[in-house]
């Protein structure tokens, strides 16, 4: 099962006198994740590697390291820990001594994968989009129900015969869901899907 981030994790280690600074956080999108990586780069130091995963979406920099051995072993960081929806940056500040690429790779992969592993994660589930209808005195009933399936209102809309509500079900609620409300309202209501999947 994916995960992502519940908040930015910070970590850090000093190999051969190189600092190296980890900063991985949630990245809902990809512009999502180049803002994480703009504000927690530093201009000063020697190197600002990167990586993200969002779902297919990925990407990664070596910013001026030699090739594949920062940003990818990151990336690899990232995937090995079954992380998405994820951001890291790793800031390295020069320590006068040269690891090598299969060490740099080691420090880049390795700082990577300690933050993510230390980071409080939380699980990604799997969401519908859909609307469902009821009566005033329907609303309550139809409320607990909903946050008893995990479900979350994310609009509410009053007209003179009732309400209609906008929610987000976790994916493997949403048949019992459903047979539920179509009994609760005598077959007046059902959810109506809106569109495709997206994540909590």
């Amino acid at each position: 099962m994916a995960v992502t981030l519940a908040a930015t994790h910070v970590y850090r280690e000093t190999i051969k006198k190189s600092v190296f600074l980890a900063q991985a956080g949630p990245a809902a999108d990809v512009d999502a994740a180049m803002a994480f990586i703009a504000g927690h780069s530093d201009p000063g130091a020697t190197h600002n590697c990167w990586a993200y995963r969002i779902g297919a979406a990925y990407r990664f920099s070596d910013d001026g390291e030699p090739g594949g051995t920062a940003g990818r072993p990151m990336l690899q960081a990232i995937d090995g820990q079954d992380c998405d929806r994820v951001a890291v940056v790793v800031t390295r500040w020069y320590g006068g001594i040269n690891l090598g690429t299969g060490g740099l790779a080691r420090a880049y992969g390795g700082t990577a994968a300690n933050c993510l592993r230390l980071a409080q994660r939380i699980e990604i589930i799997d969401t519908v989009s859909a609307t469902c209808a009821c009566s005033y005195a329907e609303l309550q009933p139809l409320k607990s129900r909903l946050a008893q399936a995990g479900a979350t209102i994310t609009r509410e809309a009053f007209g003179a015969g009732g309400v209609v509500l906008a929610v987000s079900v976790p994916r493997h609620a949403l048949d019992g869901l459903n047979a539920w409300l179509v009994n609760f309202s005598r077959g007046q209501s059902a959810l109506r899907l809106d569109d495709g999947p997206h994540g909590a």
